[in-house]
């Protein structure tokens, strides 16, 4: 089962505990509060794993891309700069969650996710030594990653390293295809998550969310999106089109994913950034 104390909850205890009140002589006969203290963030470095938006951002080809539309940008009449924007885009384009509601009726919207599914410990599994475009992560390269690095921690964030985000400037190489349209669909071509390594982290591990270097979770060849319900099914939100360079360790980091909260929404924009140690 997850732990009962939510890690972003044990930072807040961990900050919070210099401006607590000095405890009790009773306190003090029981001798130290028995609560692990927070992570150390202070001798890592923070690598941001999130594409950037804008007009050449990856979105599914039959969704809305990503549009910016001037306001105001220049000098006023009182004298001072001002810029200001709008935009528009679809939920599930770039770097961007999906809510479990995306593929499982009932599910957690974006805005229901609890933040221990979206701060947590980082576990990288790098299958990009042998990643094809229809290639499928299944329960053996999960196994082979523990029989290396240990058992997934529950509540862990894990993220797939496919290498295929080192395509995402060229849409064509990305995708499959560089069309458009509900035609380009049968064209796509790009790794994902086979079925059964879903099942198995949902019923043998406990993970709190997956994300992966690619457009979806299910391989680009997919109709069903059977890893999807899976994992939806189960309250275990996706991150799709995450930035993930090679020098992301296979343990020891910390994953920060907070998207837009859309309230009552199935996905949105995604801020994720990793703490690496070291």
């Amino acid at each position: 089962m997850r732990a009962s104390v939510p890690p972003l909850l044990v930072l807040l205890l961990a900050a919070g505990a210099c401006g607590a009140p000095d405890p009790s002589e009773a306190d003090r006969a029981e001798g130290p509060a028995s609560a692990s203290p927070g992570p150390d963030f202070s001798g890592g470095r923070w690598v941001d794993l999130t594409h950037p938006f804008s007009p050449e951002t990856v979105y599914w080809p039959t969704a809305r891309g990503f549009d910016l539309d001037t306001v105001a940008f220049g000098p006023t009449e009182g004298g001072y700069f001002y810029a200001a924007f709008e935009f528009s885009a679809s939920e599930h384009g770039g770097t961007h969650l999906d809510a479990p509601l995306h593929f499982a009726e009932g599910r957690h919207a974006a805005d229901e996710i609890p933040l221990e599914r979206l701060i947590a410990p980082a576990v990288v599994v790098d299958v990009s030594g042998r990643a094809s475009p229809d290639y499928e992560v299944g329960p053996v390269d999960l196994q082979e990653w523990e029989a290396a690095h240990g058992r997934i921690p529950d509540g862990a964030i894990l993220l797939v390293r496919t290498g295929w985000g080192e395509r995402y400037g060229d849409r064509a190489a990305y995708l499959g295809t560089a069309r458009g349209g509900p035609e380009a669909v049968a064209e796509l071509h790009f790794p994902g998550l086979h079925p059964d390594a879903a099942r198995w982290l949902v019923e043998e591990r406990d993970v709190g969310a997956v994300g992966i270097d690619t457009p979806s979770l299910d391989r680009g060849q997919s109709t069903t999106f059977e890893t999807h319900v899976v994992l939806y099914s189960r309250n275990v939100p996706g991150f799709e089109n995450v930035a993930m360079p090679a020098e992301l360790p296979a343990i020891g980091g910390w994953v920060f994913a907070l998207p837009m909260k859309i309230r009552g929404g199935s996905g949105g924009p995604l801020r994720i950034v990793a703490w690496v140690p070291g």
